[in-house]
C-alpha cells in the first residue's frame, strides 16, 4: 500500500452542493432557503432553545432535576429478618435500632422473602398481601 493510492471507501464522500448556480440546478435564485424571513438571510438563526423571546423551556422548568423528594423515605423489610429482632412487639424505632431499616426510614413496608420462624406483633407497618399470610401463618398481626 502506498500513501498516495490511499482513498476513502465507495460512497463515503458526497459531492457539495452548489448553491445559486442557475434554474437548472434546482437550487438557484433564493438557494434553497426561501423568500424573506429571518432563515433567509445571513447569520439569521438563533442559538439552539430560543422560542422567539418567549422564555425558553429549559428556563421556565424548575431546576430540581429528576431525583425523587420521597425516595428511600420507604425502608422494606423482609419477612424472613424478623428472625433477628429481640422482642416480640415493634414498630418503626424498634426497628431501626435492631438495624433491619435504615435511620432516615420514615415508613416501613413488610415483604415476603423468607420464612417466618417466629411470631411478631409489629405496629405502624406496611405489608403487602403475601407477608401479612405468611405473618399471620406464623402467629403475628400487624396492628394500624
Amino acid at each position: 500500500m502506498e500513501l498516495n493510492t490511499i482513498k476513502p471507501a465507495l460512497g463515503a464522500k458526497h459531492a457539495a452542493k452548489r448553491v445559486g448556480r442557475g434554474i437548472g440546478s434546482g437550487l438557484g435564485k433564493t438557494c434553497g432557503r426561501g423568500h424573506k424571513g429571518q432563515k433567509s438571510r445571513s447569520g439569521g438563526f438563533h442559538k439552539v432553545g430560543f422560542e422567539g423571546g418567549q422564555m425558553p423551556l429549559q428556563r421556565r422548568l424548575p431546576k430540581r432535576g429528576f431525583k425523587s423528594m420521597t425516595k428511600g423515605l420507604t425502608a422494606e423489610l423482609r419477612t424472613g429478618d424478623l428472625g433477628r429482632l429481640p422482642v416480640e412487639e415493634a414498630d418503626l424505632l424498634v426497628l431501626k435500632q435492631a438495624g433491619l431499616i435504615p435511620q432516615g426510614a420514615r415508613s416501613v413496608k413488610l415483604i415476603l422473602s423468607g420464612s417466618v420462624e417466629k411470631a411478631v406483633k409489629l405496629r405502624g407497618v406496611l405489608a403487602t398481601a403475601g407477608a401479612l399470610a405468611a405473618l399471620e401463618a406464623a402467629g403475628g398481626s400487624i396492628a394500624e
